[in-house]
């Protein structure tokens, strides 16, 4: 009998699916007054009953609920904690052709207190409709901070920054001692700021505005690692790092070279999830810097083009990558979710189905071995 894999399995989905449309006009029903909480729960109930056959059938171990109870990746975890709001941002999305888009991001508007077990109460049903593996999502911390333009609040709120994180940091040990609670033994954190800061750019915007972005990485880095202190043994933690998922636009460039000593080395994760769809990710040279005990899972299937990628291109490019990192600690999957908000990437369910069931190939074939 082979040994059970522990996360992360050589075929993983970042988390967000499409919503289907009886979602969406849910969504619009709730809020036209025309159904009552417990009817757009029963809603979601079946669409995430759906969403897991789904993945199931695809051939992965890992299953989410698809954030189906979430407007954006974000909006759980803000609406858990008092404190926090979403307000304009500074920063904006990006298309190809340079036309940018506005959007909202957390913002701390009073002290921070966890008053709510969202992420528990996502768990508690999705455990109890699959036997497959749980993977639970969180917004990174860093994106409470610096999504909406970096900027502290108040003093009269939080008389500095160390104090603010302080605060921020307890919200997340709370939240995961609770999904630790209730049985779940695998979180992904989903992180913005550090791609970002990888982008020459806007480490110029942030320079000129007097942050200093190295600072920045070094006060993330350990505002995560407060944040993840108290995880049991046993729960696998893995840090996924996007450049933006909204509507198939992105928010940010650049390789992972200005951050990948840092990051790689003191980030206390099991994993990391890297996207690499793009040429915008740079090369496979930075994970020359990950250490011996952490894995690689690899996002080089687009969640935001419908194309379907080409199996003998996509097997090429692991074995790039794995010049840099032993192949045995790499996986692969899409480079992020499909649907980071209520209104997903430009693909079908089709596609989507699609993608998920190449990746799952492309592991067979990678790794035919499932325990090695």
């Amino acid at each position: 009998m082979q040994p059970e894999r522990t996360p992360p399995f050589r075929a993983e989905h970042i988390g967000s699916l499409l919503r289907p449309g009886t979602l969406r006009e849910g969504f619009r029903r709730l809020h036209r007054g025309e159904i009552d909480e417990d009817g757009f729960r029963a809603i979601q109930d079946g669409c995430i009953r759906d969403a897991v056959a789904m993945q199931e059938a695809a051939g992965l171990e890992v299953v989410t609920d698809g954030e189906f109870r979430r407007t954006t990746y974000i909006s759980h975890f803000v609406d858990s904690v008092d404190g926090l709001e979403f307000a304009p941002s500074s920063f904006r999305f990006y298309e190809d052709d340079g036309t940018s888009h506005e959007f909202v991001a957390p913002r701390t508007v009073a002290r921070l207190k966890r008053v709510k077990a969202n992420s528990g109460e996502e768990f508690d049903f999705l455990k109890t409709v699959t036997g497959k593996t749980v993977k639970s999502t969180l917004p990174s911390p860093a994106t409470m901070h610096f999504l909406a333009g970096a900027e502290d609040p108040p003093t009269d709120i939080y008389p500095d920054r160390d104090a603010l994180f302080a605060d921020l940091a307890q919200t997340y040990r709370e939240d995961i001692a609770d999904l630790a609670s209730r049985g779940a033994r695998y979180v992904q954190i989903d992180d913005v700021p550090f791609a970002m800061l990888c982008d020459e750019s806007l480490r110029g915007q942030l320079a000129a505005r007097g942050e200093d972005p190295e600072a920045l990485v070094d006060g993330y880095i350990q505002l995560t690692n407060d944040a993840l202190a108290d995880r049991p043994a046993g729960m696998t933690l893995g840090f996924h790092i996007c450049r933006g998922n909204l509507k198939g636009t992105w928010l940010s460039s650049g390789g992972y070279d200005v951050v990948a000593q840092k990051l790689f080395r003191q980030l206390d994760v099991d994993h990391f999830c890297l996207e690499y769809d793009t040429e915008r990710a740079g090369d496979f040279g930075p994970l020359a810097a990950m250490p011996d005990d952490k894995g690689v899972v690899l996002g080089l299937i687009s969640s935001k083009l419908p194309l379907l990628e080409d199996p003998a291109e996509i097997e090429a490019r692991i074995a790039e990558a794995s010049r840099h990192i032993a192949l045995d600690r790499l996986a692969v999957s899409p480079q992020c979710g499909f649907s980071s908000a209520v209104v997903g990437n430009p693909v079908s369910p089709e596609d989507q189905r699609a993608k998920l069931a190449l990746v799952v190939d492309i592991a067979a074939r990678v790794w035919p071995d499932p325990a090695g």
